[in-house]
């Protein structure tokens, strides 16, 4: 049978360093804030060539405390897009910042060409989402961003490895943010997530804000959470940064076999790839007519299918007021937008007979 994710193999094929992993944690007898944590921040530093990397305890947090750390809250402003998992705007409602929505471009991403109209006095940063795996047109952002004084906080929950130029997400912005679900290209066994700079003020302040605001024990010099990335999630994500790469490069691989079998398929839209970037394929994303009579036949075919993501952010219950807000292209899009399964333990064969029912259901 397809799974949408397959752990199970996943864990079967690191077993042997996963298990060694955990088994020195648990020997070691320190769980929050050693040696581990201290490792994999260093080992994730160095994979995205920037100098900070703090560990907290998901990727919703390590925006909140990225917006805490630039002092960014109540009767700001931040610009940024509806199309995300809803921890994107909830970490800007979170510090009593208000969230302001722009359309989508092409990509599913913010659309970079409508940011500067809706820059007020009270807007303090623009929050773009790598949504999907692929970067955002962030030297447009970048641009924009300096010419406004706007500091830039990257959502990199699903563009782990992902580049732009060469460069990876994350780098681009003063300050990105992650998230290790397990889900992600880089996911831990649990919670997780981490925010990287190159701004050591910036990096020391989080650093603060994950654990109670303190800078030395007991000594509470700023308002702070409780975030922290634990130790045995920061082993197993050690183990898995080192397979990052060739786990991205076989999910760009089974795209291409995607794009190849589907491309005379008139009834399904292809995801757009951005030039000079390189997409990592968190998700494999299309749009197709008929969308929900697919999904019902693919499943009847023993092929799973998620929506990411079918209610736009703006049209939430907990955002009830901005549900007046109209984003026309994101909301035609989400009628249409499907992810089909897309993990590194996926078959070749696997892919044809998901893009052969495809065909069946549309009579190709």
């Amino acid at each position: 049978m397809i799974l949408f994710n397959d752990f199970k193999k996943e864990y079967l094929y690191l077993k042997r360093e996963i298990d060694l992993a955990i088994k020195e944690v648990l020997i070691s007898g320190r769980y929050i804030l050693g040696k581990r944590v201290e490792n994999f921040e260093q080992q994730f530093a160095r994979y995205l060539d920037v100098k900070y990397c703090v560990g907290v305890g998901n990727g919703l947090e390590a925006l909140q405390i990225a917006l805490m750390a630039l002092g960014i809250g109540k009767g700001d402003e931040v610009i940024t897009t509806a199309h995300s998992a809803v921890a994107t705007a909830l970490a800007i409602k979170a510090v009593g910042a208000k969230p302001v929505f722009i359309d989508i471009d092409e990509y599913y991403h913010l659309d970079a060409s409508k940011i500067e109209k809706k820059i007020t006095s009270r807007t303090k940063a623009i929050l773009p989402v790598h949504l999907y795996g692929q970067m955002v047109d962030i030297e447009k952002i970048k641009r924009i961003a300096k010419k406004h004084s706007l500091n830039i906080i990257e959502d990199v929950a699903q563009a782990h490895g992902s580049t732009y130029r060469g460069e990876k997400a994350g780098t681009f912005g003063g300050v990105g943010c992650f998230s290790f679900y397990p889900t992600k290209n880089l996911g831990a066994f649990g919670d997780g997530g981490a925010i990287v700079t190159n701004k050591k003020e910036l990096f020391e302040k989080c650093r603060m804000i994950r654990n109670y605001g303190q800078k030395n024990r007991y000594e509470h010099e700023v308002y702070g959470l409780n975030s922290r990335l634990d130790e045995i999630q920061a082993a197993i994500l050690s183990v898995k940064l080192r397979y990052l790469d060739k786990f991205n490069k076989r999910k760009q691989q089974l795209a291409k076999t995607y794009f190849k079998l589907l491309k005379d398929v008139k009834e399904i839209k292809l995801p757009k790839i951005r030039d000079n970037s390189q997409h990592n394929f968190h998700l494999f994303v299309i749009e197709a007519e008929k969308r929900n009579e697919l999904m019902i036949f693919l499943e009847k075919n023993n092929i799973p299918t998620i929506i990411h993501y079918p209610i736009p952010i703006h049209k939430q219950k907990c955002f009830s007021e901005f549900n007046s807000v109209k984003l026309p292209i994101l909301e035609s899009k989400v009628k249409k937008i499907l992810s089909l399964p897309i993990h590194p333990f996926l078959k070749d064969n696997d892919i044809i007979y998901i893009v052969k029912k495809i065909k069946e259901f549309y009579g190709v």
